[in-house]
């Protein structure tokens, strides 16, 4: 049969041995996207067996600096996990810092735990400290320690968990996109000092460029240092590209927690251009700062909490001796619009999916 094409408005239909296909403009797929992750998350889809608790074990956090509010979430889930599950936790506080973050690894290396947590910083920086640790035996799992998700044997990893940040990204991007009804001008946010916030940062730019916005500048600048550098650099910013300049997309809520200063100073409304969107973690004050309509619409958020009761499920089958659970945890766009379930009230994505109850089935644990 002759197979025929033809145009209909925007959308492209055709007719292939009498089936009718239609090509959905990408305004439509970028809603649907959007709307996917935006919906509630009340069905648990993550392990439902596994090893009983290992008793008795001592484990360290490390966290790369407290004072991000994803890395804090996550240690509070690990906290809360390892209470449930009957262990003992000490947190080390790397403080933002490479030097700060080798002198906490000599610390745990020091306390001589059965398990340790990387939580917010590459793995690859620490690698002398990894091999200390792989050699003593001590598994090692953690939260974006790399673009790797679960086992790297690279860096001897037991599991790296996160959700997917490719996702996460792309629907930052689609977002902004829907919301400049096509003709978004971007400035993105991220810093090199991550392998995970490069990937994020890259992965927004080009959804941006293929869906035909406008990427205005690329903007490499430490998270650490966001309090220092970020109200000049917003001034600057709008000062260079004015009214071009619609969205702001970043790696991380915390680019977004010094930026309205400058912005009303410059005249700008809480919900004026330019709009900010992040692309992780969903922290308290970008829930804030969402719920009363101040300098952000939009948080793509983790699910914090549950990730640190993922990471004391993952070192408990390390313990166990068996494998990692393969759990990519749900990512969750949040706006003003849902901002009141699944854990909102709280200023935290936290899924209303039964995950504790879930988790201490497995281990044995009332």
């Amino acid at each position: 049969m002759k197979r025929r094409t033809f145009m209909m408005g925007t959308v492209a239909a055709m007719t292939v041995l009498g089936a009718n296909v239609a090509l959905a403009d990408p305004m439509t797929d970028a809603k649907a996207l959007v709307d996917k992750y935006a919906s509630k998350v009340s069905a648990w889809d993550g392990p439902t067996s596994g090893p009983k608790a290992q008793e008795g074990k001592t484990i360290v956090v490390l966290a790369g600096d407290l004072k991000n509010g994803g890395i804090l979430g996550v240690t509070t889930g690990v906290e809360e996990a390892a209470a449930a599950v009957g262990w003992q936790v000490k947190v080390l506080d790397g403080a933002g810092s490479i030097g700060g973050r080798t002198a906490a690894f000599g610390q745990a290396m020091a306390l001589r735990p059965d398990g340790i947590i990387i939580n917010g910083f590459d793995a690859v920086e620490q690698a002398p400290a990894l091999e200390q640790a792989k050699a003593a035996g001590i598994p090692l799992v953690a939260w974006h320690a790399g673009p790797v998700i679960g086992p790297d044997e690279k860096t001897g990893l037991f599991a790296n968990i996160s959700t997917d940040a490719m996702e996460v990204s792309k629907a930052a991007a689609n977002w902004a996109y829907a919301d400049a009804q096509g003709k978004p001008g971007v400035v993105i946010f991220t810093d090199s000092t991550y392998a995970i916030a490069i990937a994020k940062a890259d992965k927004m730019k080009a959804e941006i460029e293929a869906l035909g916005g406008t990427v205005l500048e690329y903007v490499d600048t430490p998270i650490a240092e966001t309090s220092q550098r970020m109200p000049q650099l917003t001034t600057s910013l709008l000062q260079k590209y004015g009214d071009q300049w619609t969205h702001s997309l970043a790696i991380n809520d915390l680019y977004f927690d010094f930026m309205g200063p400058s912005l009303a100073a410059a005249g700008k409304g809480g919900t004026d251009a330019p709009i900010n969107v992040a692309a992780g973690d969903g922290s308290e004050s970008a829930y804030q700062r969402i719920r009363a309509g101040q300098f952000q619409k939009v948080t793509v958020a983790e699910p914090l909490n549950l990730q640190g009761w993922q990471l004391v499920d993952e070192l408990n089958r390390a313990f166990a001796g068996e494998k990692w659970s393969g759990y990519l945890s749900p990512l969750h766009v949040v706006t003003a619009d849902n901002v009141e379930f699944d854990g909102g009230p709280k200023n935290a994505f936290d899924p209303d999916n039964g995950y504790r109850d879930e988790y201490r089935k497995i281990w044995g644990k009332p």
